[in-house]
């Protein structure tokens, strides 16, 4: 008995060091398990059109409406064909550079990337609802929760479906037309019960969601895949720490290790300026050198004959949502 206790105490404070909010023992074990699941990927290549061989990848830029210079360096990337897919978050205060943007480029793919985290040192925000309304997800300033831990920790479910909820709906009142939804940070990912509201938000709004492979370990015969969610097969973001002279060669080589499969690259874009620097201050990862590299390599012509090179597709989210509408003919 005390040894069991000894190995659950020891799994807590892991996941805890790493900041990863599993706080539910049997989705705990699933995840030192390994117990991910799959796409039918030969369904997904099917409605879209590809080959059950075929390499299909989406090009996703993270963190839309943080900043202007995110913003701009994302609007030139889909400009240039660079990204496929973008995300933005509601709870900031350059949304309506996004509005704008996308009146006049409709066809860009555009999810919502639902936000209950507030990680920047000075740069903060709350949620779009009242704070009298979301109060669990809220701190004594009234900003969320600088961390994953303590979101999953105090959050209220009805207050967390309240708050996802309007920024789904502020994002359509303002005109955006989501084709799917993500979690910033991936807080929504963790916690069982907070998981299952997040693709309960997905299905109740007819989107897409999001699932990386890592969160896969959340369904088993008691919680079956609904259709509306999209397990990324093969998942790639920087890993935290990475060195700056190393990211370059992370890119090249994922997209060189590609497999046949559904896969997705999630980016964070930016450009080195004044604004930004700000913003990331004593914040090393995904802070403005990294964005600036993501911005120059993506952009670049040597990245896009490497894609060609190793015959990867690009696909969008857009293109996923067929997997929905095949459901309504």
């Amino acid at each position: 008995m005390i040894f069991i206790s000894v190995i659950i105490i020891t799994l807590m404070s892991y996941f805890h060091y790493n900041q990863l909010p599993i706080y539910d023992i049997d989705l705990a074990v699933k995840f030192i398990l390994n117990e991910q699941k799959n796409n039918d990927f030969d369904t997904v290549s099917e409605t879209l059109g590809y080959k059950p061989t075929d390499k299909l990848l989406i090009i996703h830029a993270d963190d839309l409406g943080l900043c202007e210079s995110v913003n701009s360096a994302t609007f030139e990337s889909f400009q240039n064909e660079s990204i496929s897919s973008a995300s933005v978050m509601m709870t900031t205060k350059e949304i309506n550079e996004v509005v704008s943007f996308l009146d006049n480029n409709k066809n860009y793919d555009m999810g919502i990337h639902l936000t209950v985290t507030s990680e920047w040192k000075y740069h903060k925000w709350g949620g779009v609802l009242n704070k009298n309304e979301i109060s669990s997800i809220i701190n004594s300033k009234n900003n969320l929760y600088w961390n994953k831990r303590k979101f999953t920790k105090n959050g209220k479910l009805d207050e967390i479906r309240k708050e996802l909820q309007a920024q789904i709906d502020l994002a359509t009142t303002m005109g955006i037309k989501p084709s799917h939804i993500d979690s910033h940070e991936g807080a929504l990912f963790f916690d069982p019960d907070i998981f299952k509201l997040y693709l309960q938000i997905a299905e109740e709004n007819d989107l897409l969601a999001f699932v990386p492979i890592q969160a896969s370990v959340h369904f088993d015969k008691n919680f079956e895949k609904p259709k509306h969610a999209i397990i990324i097969d093969q998942f790639h973001m920087l890993p935290e720490g990475t060195d700056i002279n190393e990211i370059k060669d992370y890119y090249f080589d994922v997209v060189e290790n590609l497999k046949p499969g559904l896969s997705q690259i999630i980016i964070h874009l930016g450009k080195d300026e004044k604004e930004l620097r700000e913003i990331t201050i004593d914040h090393p990862n995904f802070d403005y050198r990294w964005r600036q590299k993501d911005y120059e390599i993506f952009n670049s012509l040597e990245f896009k004959n490497h894609l060609e090179k190793n015959n990867i597709k690009l696909i969008s989210w857009k293109d996923l949502n067929k997997m929905i509408d095949r459901e309504k003919i």
